[in-house]
């Protein structure tokens, strides 16, 4: 296939909660490829093949973008992966690069497990790679359904991580188990000692998941042989920004950007130049 019938790049990465989706074109100067277009939408794993056709259709007609002619697949949602990945094969004639440890052979997955680890933690190991120029090590903190902690090491070794509960998550258990307590959002009251029952809620949400955030860096940090940036991505990064202190860097395309980038090292010696 021509270089050019390969763009643009279609990166999709499915959540529990949410799917986020990216086209990337090669920029006219530099030739590196940059995300042009984004979306986000609600994971529903109801969507047939069909249905998530119609959707994609939809979207890039909205936006007036091309149709993909390449896909990156990132899912840990079954069965909408398969399902995307049958819309993007019967509809677009894309046959996509589903992400999983067992297909990129440039990362070493330092586990007792290898194969289990997400593929949206295997993207975000790309995407950290720009942090690692003057560091060792990275730490992703991804704020999702769950929030993720990936330790990565230089030379694209994931090295393990945490798993804790999403802050969404934390509070709708919290509200689902209190009759009494209202649902609120989650932002940040102006100071920590609440005067009110909502102000409480919102601090004890948001000010002691940030501590959470922070002393699991710290103990994270520690553990390992030299210092670690840390970057924070997802949807709940937005609410806690400038109020972690461990936290060194707030990148929220960094999936999809990670995606990007590995979609490229595997294509790389196939399309030169684009």
């Amino acid at each position: 296939m021509p270089p050019h019938h390969r763009f643009p790049l279609l990166v999709v990465d499915i959540g529990n909660t949410s799917t986020v989706l990216g086209l990337a074109e090669p920029d006219q100067g530099t030739g590196e490829l940059n995300l042009s277009h984004t979306w986000r939408l609600r994971s529903n794993r109801e969507l047939l093949p069909d249905d998530l056709a119609l959707q994609l259709h939809s979207l890039l007609n909205l936006s007036g973008a091309t149709p993909p002619g390449s896909a990156v697949l990132s899912s840990v949602a079954p069965p909408l992966g398969q399902n995307y990945r049958t819309a993007l094969r019967q509809h677009f004639a894309v046959e996509a690069l589903e992400v999983s440890a067992e297909n990129l052979p440039d990362v070493s997955v330092e586990l007792d497990q290898p194969g289990a680890v997400g593929a949206d933690r295997l993207c975000n190991l790309y995407g950290a790679g720009r942090y690692l120029t003057h560091h060792e090590y990275a730490v992703v903190v991804d704020f999702g359904t769950s929030t993720n902690f990936d330790v990565i090491g230089r030379g694209r070794r994931f090295l393990g991580g945490v798993l804790a509960t999403g802050a969404q998550v934390s509070a709708d258990a919290l509200f689902s188990r209190a009759a009494k307590l209202p649902r609120i959002a989650l932002e940040a009251p102006a100071t920590a000692i609440g005067k009110n029952t909502v102000h409480a809620l919102q601090s004890g949400l948001v000010y002691g998941y940030a501590e959470m955030v922070d002393g699991l860096l710290r103990r994270i940090r520690s553990e390992l042989a030299s210092p670690a940036v840390t970057i924070a991505t997802g949807g709940f990064a937005r609410t806690i920004q400038g109020i972690c202190r461990e936290i060194d860097h707030y990148d929220e395309t960094l999936t999809l950007r990670g995606m990007v980038e590995l979609w490229v090292s595997q294509n790389q010696a196939s399309v030169g130049g684009w």
